[in-house]
């Protein structure tokens, strides 16, 4: 979508009283989405999915964004402590079940926050991963929700030409080689052979945390 049309279709859900929110992983390529937002509804809550293993530049640079942008960020943390995550021989969940480790820190806190609003304007793109691709633009998510997916089909090209254009900061962790960057222990530096996704979850078939896969109908 091009921005006139998101800041239209915004405008309607206004009209029409619906609760907006967005969430935002604060990665380079988040940082289009917010920005246009702000330029649109700097009032929209950012939630903040506070998994409690991000890399602490991660959090720095979210603050950065958002007084830059001048965003209401909210903290979303899990509901289950970490001392609660782990396996009956101690190991914490990221090292046995990431599928499980993601739910706890990242699926389940998100729920309660798609019960209480009405659009989750989402940042995925379908040149991400093939379940993105197969997405839509608006599709039903739970508790009578709406995903609203204004950046899908933009690419990278389109993404750091409006980085460019605009003057934007760059995750600092990119300059050393990450790309997709999410929680600590999951994420590593991108080899040139790989796809974007694949610096997540290195080895272990996975993809997706359970955001994009759980959370739509």
């Amino acid at each position: 979508m091009e921005i006139p049309e998101i800041r239209k279709k915004i405008e309607e859900y206004r009209i029409e009283g619906k609760r907006l929110f967005t969430t935002s992983s604060f990665q380079t390529h988040s940082i289009p989405m917010l920005h246009i937002l702000s330029e649109i509804d700097n009032t929209i809550p950012v939630y903040f999915i506070n998994t409690g293993y991000l890399f602490p530049e991660t959090v720095s640079f979210r603050d950065e964004i958002a007084e830059r942008f001048g965003l209401t960020i909210v903290d979303l943390k899990p509901n289950t402590p970490k001392y609660m995550q782990r396996e009956t021989n101690g190991k914490l969940l990221f090292t046995t079940d990431p599928d499980h480790c993601c739910y706890l820190n990242k699926t389940q806190p998100m729920e309660s926050v798609l019960a209480s609003h009405d659009v989750w304007i989402n940042g995925v793109r379908g040149d991400q991963s093939a379940v993105r691709k197969a997405m839509k633009v608006e599709q039903p998510a739970p508790f009578e929700s709406i995903r609203f997916h204004p950046m899908l089909d933009w690419d990278n090209r389109k993404i750091f030409a409006y980085i460019k254009e605009h003057d934007l900061p760059r995750h600092p962790l990119d300059a050393k080689g990450y790309i997709s960057i999410g929680c600590e222990p999951c994420t590593r530096k991108m080899d040139l052979d790989m796809q974007e996704r694949e610096a997540r979850w290195f080895g272990l078939n996975k993809v997706e945390c359970g955001l994009h896969t759980d959370l739509v109908k």
